[in-house]
């Protein structure tokens, strides 16, 4: 299909006129095959455009049916015609009427002749479409006004503010049940037979031979799916009626968490979860401001510092809010966690009041409030919250044992098709032949076991009720009691970091000064350098005369002054005293008074009631022990900070700029004026890769970081610069003008604070420790031994994730680690995924940035060098880029995966793995609740794999061939009968013998099996490498399984009597074989091991 060639340009018809394709619905997009016909009349003339192609004889339109198109200029760009054909389309063969010659045609008119040229097509064509359409719309997410406090004002219907982790609803559970239930082909076979004895032809014995073992299957899985999901309900119901605070005109009430709508004005206590996405309007803090915690979210332990919107904070009291006429706009809800658009107006003013609003005046749901008591409007509810987007929807797991035991049914099937097949040949074809073969079908039904079922969900069962039991992993629950056994098959482990691994502590360990260093034990000489250092500062300060100028530090530029080991400390701890962007926070004493929770209650400003928040923990590591030194933080806001000294003064300090940090940058530093001195100094502190370039030359700074990073310490190189009033206005003026930029505002901020950043004096290393679980390191050694593979996923930063996979021994300190470079292009990706293919035996470590660009352009490639790393790890990951990760893992290794969480940002990694394991934590339960297994340490994991999930998988897979062994031995011995008594379909055994055969008089031994260990736990734990031999199925296999029916056929013997029937002899023969079969079915359990030879053994005596 090409352009319009020029003699349609030139047709004076239709010069200057084309088509405008807006209104055309998508059936006729792209469909130009039968929407063009020759013009024959057939349609009235507003519905049809002729069209010249190539000549003015041959003109075709476009039936248009009911919509009409727009018509304009000629000016329009003609590549925007998609059904325009170009002359070379045309071949004008004979008998085609899409290209006959307009001369030769036979005008007719009617909607008759339009239907039956190609309008039926259409018709159809689109009324399809349209139900489609209708069956498939999901609701368009929109932006949306909300107007404060005002839910009745919303202009569409927002879902319910509820959590829902519910398979079925009451009208859904008994078919999602039953088709659960019958996708699997044994189930479904059994439903087919059992509906065959309805058919008088087809019955061979009781109705309740087949309906009996089938409807007891069923009700048991239909009991057990009812108390699992009843269990869920439960969880559901305390978290949606969880009470919150409702801020009306009449004054506060309490409001269920599933009750909240967009619109509602909602008070969060401290330490209280957010129940939906809100605007933040009011705090209790002064400054106006509070910090949240964001682990649930995004997996990051730092704090996050909201700011209210100021024209409500400056409202005198709450019921202000109710006073005025405002709303804010909000973007539509979406994915990304990271960002907000939106605008809050107030229309009570003149000229209204307009105040642009951004992530840092949100508080999203599932976070926590960490400082004082908020308020916010509710912009989001349900389905519609930042953490719901990001949750992926439950799906039913099917374990991999589950899916091989399929496949051997269906292998079983065959073989019962041929044994029909055969038995009815020996018979002869004369008669109702087909009859017989169905009866024969019948007849040795139970080669495909209808009990196995039943007896695998009973023995899962046990088995979670053993991990449950278990003292040496307390407070593990079993969730999902289908997928026991899928413990013992794992090959990948993706855990996440924050809360899994660590315990959220950060320990002071290390201060190094370039020729001292200083460990936790030699800490009480820091406080005596200092305590002697601020003694002598107080003694020179007081010696000045009030009248005399404020002492001055000399400039950078000035000689270098070797300065004593009291000063350097001195120094480096009122740094870190400072950079930082910690606030105090005093628990008020009598609790919260006055008439709304925001009044003014006393505070104690007492060292036992103080707690520090901050936007990382390696911060407040660092503020608690400078207190623990002597420095402490007493009190900070927007603009200024105050410090108290040993001897009990306070220092008080104007903070002129802040640099927060980032993850480009690697630091972050503070300007801060000394209001004693007016002497002014840039802090900075950052990562050793950042500040080395920065600090002025030192021949250790480089060796002593990595001493402390092969120790697993997190280290900050601390600096400083002091400036002169002149330097500094100089930069504000500059630094000022680059944030009022339009363009490129990011580059030229960046650009004047590094003007600032040369030749800084260097004055200390310090060294964090981020706490680990209890027995980490031994844990992630044992499964490493047992075979699995460990991938960490994080949504923390790059550094930080890279040293706690080092101090954990994740990665192991001979391995190399390969830190994957940032990428936005195809180009660059290809370039470091060959430099990662050069490398062997290292650890990778990738952005989720660059983990998006890769798996856009090279996800097969990716993936397969990701898994010949002996670990992984994946910092800065969203909750649905974990749940990716895992799906990709299964799509291209096909391996069992298992995934292990502890916060809300973690369910849809867990979700989606094979085997989720939750962790019950400081970080909630949502994790947990959603999990198919919980447990409340990291440690517990070990025990839980290569014992309990060693046991479950080599149970269940001869629990399994042992229940098809039972029916293949009735098959066996019915085909024998069968056989002697002239190939008759006539059955051996009827009635209650067959239906507790296969449901009561075999339980004992299914029972043994169950309880059977090869091992005991001691020595699994001791050898993890048993575990690894499960990974390749050896248990459960079609070696395995046909020595199982080898044995089975020679155990169906004894139905066999040597000689010719005689009359009678029937009856005898049903119980000699009953008799010999019950003996041979008992001595069979000395050995559930079908590689004993135990077990041919005792058939034979």
């Amino acid at each position: 299909m090409g352009p319009p060639s020029s003699s349609w340009r030139s047709a004076s018809t239709f010069q200057g006129l084309r088509c405008w394709f807006t209104d055309v619905p998508s059936a006729v997009r792209g469909k130009p095959s039968w929407l063009l016909a020759s013009c024959r009349g057939c349609v009235p003339a507003e519905r049809c455009i002729p069209r010249t192609c190539g000549s003015e004889d041959q003109i075709l339109c476009l039936v248009l049916g009911p919509w009409r198109y727009q018509l304009e200029d000629e000016s329009a760009h003609l590549d925007e015609m998609p059904l325009m054909m170009s002359e070379e389309g045309f071949e004008n063969e004979e008998g085609d009427y899409h290209t006959l010659p307009r001369a030769r045609l036979t005008r007719r008119r009617g909607g008759l002749e339009w239907f039956v040229c190609g309008g039926w097509k259409f018709l159809c064509s689109s009324c399809c479409d349209w139900l489609i359409n209708i069956c498939q719309r999901k609701k368009e997410l929109k932006a949306r006004t909300v107007w404060l406090g005002c839910p009745e004002k919303c202009e569409e219907k927002h879902p319910r503010n509820s959590i829902k982790n519910q398979k079925y609803n009451v009208f859904t559970f008994i078919p999602g049940v039953l088709y659960e239930q019958f996708k699997f082909f044994l189930n479904l076979y059994f439903l087919v037979v059992s509906c065959s004895q309805f058919v008088p032809a087809l019955k061979i014995g009781y109705l309740y031979t087949y309906w009996a073992p089938l409807g007891f299957v069923l009700a048991v899985t239909v009991v057990r799916e009812a108390i699992d999901e009843f269990r869920r309900f439960q969880r559901d119901k305390d978290v949606n009626s969880q009470l919150y605070s409702k801020l009306t005109v009449r004054g506060k009430v309490q409001v269920k968490s599933s009750d909240i709508q967009v619109g509602d004005l909602i008070i969060v206590e401290k330490n209280q979860r957010i129940p939906s996405d809100m605007v933040f309007l009011r705090t209790s803090e002064k400054a106006g401001s509070c910090f949240i915690r964001t682990d649930q979210l995004d997996g990051e332990t730092d704090w996050k510092l909201k700011v209210a919107v100021s024209c409500t904070q400056r409202l005198p009291a709450l019921g202000d809010l109710f006073s005025i006429s405002a709303y804010v706009y909000a973007q539509k809800p979406q994915l990304d966690i990271h960002s907000f658009e939106g605008t809050f107006t107030r229309e009570d003013c003149d000229p209204p009041i307009h105040e642009s609003l951004s992530i840092e005046n949100t508080l999203w749901a599932s976070t926590v409030v960490a400082s004082g008591t908020v308020i916010g409007v509710v912009i989001y509810t349900g389905k519609e919250t930042r953490s719901v987007m990001n949750t992926s929807n439950p799906k039913n797991k099917v374990g991999l044992l589950d899916l091989e035991l399929n496949q051997l049914t269906k292998a079983l099937f065959l073989a019962l098709v041929a044994l029909s097949v055969v038995m009815v040949t020996l018979q002869g074809f004369v008669g109702p032949w087909y009859r017989n073969l169905f009866r024969f079908l019948l007849l040795f039904s139970y080669i495909i076991p209808i009990s196995l079922r039943v007896n695998l969900d009973m023995g899962k069962a046990a088995y979670g009720w053993m991990m449950m039991k278990d003292e040496n992993i307390p407070g593990t629950v079993v969730r999902t009691s289908t997928i026991p056994e899928e413990l013992g098959r794992l090959v990948y482990l993706l855990t996440d970091k924050t809360g899994t691994l660590t315990q959220n502590e950060m320990v002071f360990k290390r201060l190094h000064l370039g020729t001292v260093s200083y460990g936790t034990d030699t800490m009480d000489e820091i406080q005596s350098h200092l305590m002697n250092s601020y003694s002598q500062v107080h003694s020179q300060a007081a010696g000045n005369t009030p009248g005399s100028a404020p002492l001055r530090r000399a400039p950078s530029s000035a000689p270098k002054i070797r300065k004593s080991v009291s000063s350097r400390i001195h120094e480096a701890v009122k740094a870190l005293a400072l950079c930082h962007n910690v606030t105090p926070v005093y628990e008020s004493r009598a609790g919260v008074t006055g008439e709304t929770e925001f009044a003014e209650a006393d505070q104690d400003f007492s060292d036992e009631n103080r707690t520090y928040q901050a936007s990382s923990p390696d911060e407040v590591a660092l503020v608690q022990w400078t207190e623990s030194v002597g420095l402490t933080l007493v009190s900070r806001d927007l603009t200024s900070m105050q410090l108290r000294t040993p001897g009990g003064q306070i220092l008080t300090f104007c903070v002129l700029q802040m640099f927060p940090f980032t993850s480009e940058s690697k630091r972050m530093g503070v300007i801060v004026r000394d209001e004693s001195t007016a002497e002014i100094t840039f802090y900075m502190k950052g990562a050793d890769t950042a500040m080395a370039a920065i600090v002025q030359y030192n021949d250790w700074l480089e060796e002593e970081c990595g001493n402390m990073a092969r120790e697993g310490l997190r280290t900050l190189v601390v600096a400083r610069r002091a400036l002169t009033e002149e330097q500094y206005q100089d930069f504000e003026s500059r630094y000022s003008q680059a944030k009022l930029s339009v363009h490129d505002r990011t580059l030229k901020v960046a650009a004047v604070v590094e003007s600032l950043e040369r030749e800084m004096e260097l004055l200390c290393l310090t060294g964090v420790e981020d706490q680990l679980q209890a027995d980490v390191r031994p844990t992630l050694e044992m499964l490493r031994n047992a075979g699995i593979k460990i991938w960490m996923l994080t949504g923390d930063k790059l550094e930080t994730a890279t040293c706690i996979a080092k101090s954990s021994h994740l990665v192991s300190r001979t391995q190399d680690i390969h830190v994957f470079r940032p990428v936005t292009s195809r180009g660059e990706a290809h370039l470091e995924l060959n430099a990662l293919r050069r490398k062997h035996d290292c650890a990778l470590v990738i952005s989720g940035d660059s983990l998006e660009v890769c798996l856009k352009y090279y996800q097969h490639e990716l993936v397969e060098l990701a898994c010949q790393c002996p670990a992984v790890v994946c910092c800065r990951c969203s909750p649905t880029q974990k749940a990716h990760v895992v799906k990709l893992l299964q799509q291209h290794t096909g391996r069992r995966t298992c995934a292990v969480g502890d916060g809300g940002n973690d369910v849809s990694m867990i979700q989606a793995a094979d085997c989720g394991i939750g962790i019950e934590g400081k970080e909630g339960r949502q994790a947990s609740l959603a999990a198919d297994f919980s447990i409340t340490q990291f440690r517990h994991i070990g025990r839980l794999l290569v014992v309990h999930g060693r046991n479950s998988y080599k149970r269940s897979a001869a629990l399994g061939q042992f229940v098809m062994h039972r029916g293949l031995i009735i098959s066996t011995m019915q085909a024998v009968f069968s056989s002697v008594f002239y190939f008759a379909s006539v059955p051996l055994y009827q009635g209650f013998l067959m239906v507790g055969y296969a449901t009561v008089y075999t339980m004992f031994p299914v029972f043994s099996l169950v309880l059977d260990q090869d091992v005991k736990p001691e020595m699994a734990m001791l050898y993890p490498e048993l575990y690894k031999d499960l990974t390749k199925g050896r248990a459960l296999s079609f070696k395995t399984f046909l020595i199982w029916v080898l044995i089975s056929i020679y155990q169906g013997e004894p139905a066999r009597e040597p000689g010719a029937p005689r009359p009678g002899q029937r009856q005898q023969l049903q119980t000699a074989s009953w008799g010999k079969h019950c003996f041979l079915f008992v001595c069979n359990q000395r050995s559930s091991n079908v590689a004993d030879p135990s077990a041919w053994e005792c058939g034979q005596t």
